[in-house]
């Protein structure tokens, strides 16, 4: 699922914050978290955005 590999993503970012000296790791491992949270809310977004359509299409 999308949100177990955010938290999977999110404990390797910290580690390479705490322990990398690499700028550039970290760096990506940043950008990739952001991918995939912008994504998990998108398609929470598309969802609800969804059920109201269709709450409304069946009260007419």
């Amino acid at each position: 699922m999308l949100d177990e590999e955010i938290l999977e993503l999110r404990r390797k970012l910290d580690e390479s914050i705490t322990n990398e000296k690499n700028y550039d790791k970290t760096y990506r491992l940043s950008i990739e978290l952001d991918n995939l949270i912008t994504e998990y809310y998108n398609k929470r977004l598309m969802k609800k955005s969804s059920t109201k359509f269709w709450k409304n299409i069946s009260k007419k």
